[in-house]
């Protein structure tokens, strides 16, 4: 595998360990097929990187798992990206855990289809449980309670000036109490 120019070797295995930590997260706990997908990912990335030398391979590899992730939810399932991109992504996320991907399906994770029936399910039930449930309700507006400086204000027609009588009696008090004392 040849590197692009101006990228070194350590800036590659900089995007190897954040792209092995983003499946990480997804709970990909097969060390074999996780160093598989990296790679996949990785000649991904690779492939940018000669069209787009400026970028960092981090950058390239971080946003090539993103979509990779996000393109193989949309195939499982059956949304179109267009309409829906970020709510697919985030919660396509969501349903691969509440699916258990990584207990019982992790073998079929980024794979080409067809999938078992039931991982489809599972992963269409999950993306279902993880929006939000929408309730009809009624809001009412309550009084604002604004605390003890609207008590002090509130009840004059010059706002400011009880507050002002206060903070300069208790500027006397300590005037009059640095006096005794010294």
């Amino acid at each position: 595998m040849v590197l692009p120019p101006g990228h070194t070797a350590e800036a590659w295995n900089d995007a190897y360990r954040k792209v092995a930590a983003y499946l990480g997260a997804l709970r990909v706990r097969n060390k074999f097929l996780l160093g598989q997908l990296v790679l996949r990912i990785l000649r991904r990335a690779l492939g940018r990187a000669h069209s787009e030398p400026d970028r960092l391979p981090t950058e390239l590899a971080t946003e090539e798992v993103v979509r990779y992730v996000n393109d193989w939810c949309h195939h499982v399932l059956g949304e179109d990206p267009a309409d829906t991109p970020f709510r697919v992504s985030t919660r396509g996320r969501l349903s691969l855990l509440l699916a258990d991907m990584p207990g019982k399906w992790q073998e079929f994770f980024l794979r080409d289809g067809p999938w078992p029936e039931d991982f489809v399910r599972a992963m269409k039930d999950g993306y279902l449980r993880a929006g939000p449930d929408f309730q009809v309700s009624q809001m009412e507006p309550r009084e604002i309670h604004l605390g003890a400086l609207h008590a002090l204000t509130g009840l004059s027609r010059r706002p400011y000036l009880k507050m002002f009588i206060i903070w300069g009696m208790f500027a006397l008090f300590l005037v009059v109490v640095f006096r005794l004392t010294h």
